[in-house]
């Protein structure tokens, strides 16, 4: 298979195909802008497929790097989607955040539902909103940052992002729930000496990725942390992160 910089092919076999996508692209296609290149035909360029012999199996934001599972078949695809809607697929994120919790674990489970607007944005509905449930765990902090695990163990548009702003610590450069704001070291590093004007951002994208999957073969696939993430969380030890078992 082909390479590109969007993406790099963590598994594949007769029936599946599994990417680490990066963070930028889209998974399918945006019904605000059909124009915009998206994930789905590049890996089936990449894997010399037609189209329409590609099935997304389930999708992450735009913004979100991370593991994306493509079938090769409908029944494949079938079964895989039947899966991951039957909460039969584990997920688990890493998400870096604002604010500093004193709780270890925690679970959020307030409903969500679509409000339908060119944003795509979720929102907090206890009375219409389709039942939602995450559960976090604190990796560790440093300064007004915090490293979490997130485990969704239901698929909402945004849901990771909904429930980690409304406990109150937004994931990093998020422009729909958070602050979009690119992380710099002048907020890890204390009595940061360097020149405000000239400092380049640690991050700048969206700080949330899809880091394994548990598909109900018993296979668990794993990606690892992007270039970007990588290089904060190592800045963030650096500085005395202080992290929780």
């Amino acid at each position: 298979m082909k390479t590109s910089p969007l993406f790099t092919v963590i598994y594949e076999d007769e029936t599946i195909i599994v990417v680490n996508k990066a963070s930028g692209i889209s998974v399918g296609g945006d019904r605000w802008d059909e124009s915009k290149e998206r994930l789905d035909k590049l890996v089936a360029e990449a894997a010399a497929l037609p189209a329409n012999k590609l099935f997304t199996v389930h999708r992450i934001d735009r913004e979100t790097s991370g593991l994306v599972v493509f079938a090769k078949d409908e029944a494949s695809h079938r079964r895989l989607s039947l899966a991951f809607e039957g909460r039969d697929v584990k997920k688990r994120y890493i998400a870096i955040v604002h604010g500093r919790p004193s709780w270890q674990e925690m679970i959020c489970d307030l409903p969500l539902v679509p409000n339908g607007n060119k944003q795509h944005q979720t929102i907090i509905d206890k009375y219409q909103g389709k039942k939602s449930l995450t559960r976090f765990k604190l990796l560790g902090s440093v300064g007004n940052l915090s490293v979490f695990e997130a485990f969704p163990e239901t698929g909402r548009t945004h849901q990771i992002r909904v429930h980690a702003a409304a406990l109150g610590f937004p994931v990093v450069c998020d422009p729909l729930y958070g602050k979009d704001k690119p992380v710099l070291l002048s907020a890890i590093k204390k009595n940061w000496r360097g020149d405000l004007l000239e400092e380049k951002p640690l991050l700048s994208r969206l700080g949330l990725h899809a880091a394994e999957l548990s598909l109900p073969s018993s296979q668990t696939l794993c990606a690892p942390l992007p270039r970007d993430m990588a290089a904060l969380i190592k800045q963030m030890k650096l500085f005395h992160l202080t992290i929780h078992n």
